[in-house]
């Protein structure tokens, strides 16, 4: 008779290794046909790619296989991984899980590339340094946005629309600061404007406008001509602060809205786009987009100014 170390080794030869009763297709995502990657399980039971699951629910909150309502599950906004999954394609297939995760490397490194292919949020007008509240609905958008935390980049450009084009050729980037969440998947996007950019060429990815961009700097000015400028940069803040005081009803309105007009700058040739306190009068100003773009796209902090200057005086000379 066998004794119970040769049983159990007798046992162990009799049943199938893991790797032999599983095949790759077994471990397959149904909605992208490629091995699991951060598979997560719904409540109906069905297992997919947690990206994969978070495209499908941007468009209707039910499970793609079986369409059970997932409202609940998508209101958690939690997507645990199934841990027992991983490790069963960790013990069998480790070499086709290694790939899997490098192709989601590689594709997050190229979503976060920050002069090509950037994704464009076609909306509202943004300036460097200045906040801009966005309420994110669209599933294209809804996907932009979480790529681009999950890339790392957290930022993405924000243009106009331009008629004749998909989107003008001038905008800015914004920086995502907090992401709040609805229930129904929608969420509200904190962000700032950071720097101006020139589209080079216009694209697509997923349903959401793409571009190859450079961003704009300023050109610097030295001297006599230096001296001029900031001789016009303190008579336009000084203005700036009268209309700031002058206020009717609707400025203050805009001010209570916009905060207080930010202080000046100690180098007004600091930073790439100049003073801030010039992006906050120009969002806030009653200017009309073309306006608006102009200035966005102007590489002279002398031009802008006089700009501001000839619009503020207007402004100024009308009965409060």
């Amino acid at each position: 008779p066998l004794d119970n170390e040769e049983e159990t080794a007798a046992a162990k030869c009799s049943q199938p290794c893991l790797g032999e009763s599983l095949s790759i297709s077994d471990l397959e995502c149904s909605l992208c046909i490629r091995l699991f990657f951060e598979p997560v399980t719904t409540p109906c039971g069905h297992t997919f790619c947690k990206e994969c699951l978070e495209r499908c629910l941007d468009h209707r909150p039910n499970c793609p296989l079986c369409k059970q309502s997932l409202r609940e599950y998508l209101k958690a906004g939690r997507y645990s991984p199934t841990v027992l999954l991983q490790d069963i394609m960790l013990a069998t297939f480790p070499t086709q899980l290694a790939e899997r995760r490098e192709l989601h490397r590689a594709e997050m490194a190229e979503l976060s590339n920050l002069t090509k292919n950037i994704p464009i949020f076609v909306c509202t007008m943004s300036f460097p340094g200045i906040p801009c509240p966005l309420h994110v609905f669209e599933p294209r958008y809804r996907l932009m946005v979480r790529r681009c935390q999950e890339s790392g980049s957290r930022r993405f450009g924000m243009c106009i629309y331009e008629n004749g084009k998909s989107f003008a050729d001038y905008g800015c980037m914004l920086e995502i600061r907090q992401v709040e969440l609805l229930a129904d998947g929608r969420s509200l996007v904190d962000t700032i404007g950071r720097q101006r950019f020139r589209v080079l060429s216009r694209g697509h990815r997923d349903g959401y406008h793409t571009a190859d961009i450079e961003y704009l700097e300023d050109k610097k000015v030295s001297g006599e001509e230096l001296q001029e400028l900031q001789c016009l940069h303190e008579s336009t803040y000084r203005l700036a602060q009268r209309f700031c005081e002058h206020g009717d009803l609707t400025s203050r309105h805009i001010l209570m809205q916009h905060g207080p007009l930010p202080e000046k700058e100690e180098d007004i040739q600091a930073s790439a786009d100049g003073p801030t306190w010039c992006w906050w009068l120009i969002s806030m100003l009653p200017l009309d987009p073309s306006l608006q773009l102009s200035l966005l796209s102007c590489t002279s902090l002398r031009a802008r100014l006089a700009q501001l200057q000839h619009v503020l005086t207007a402004l100024l000379q009308q009965p409060p």
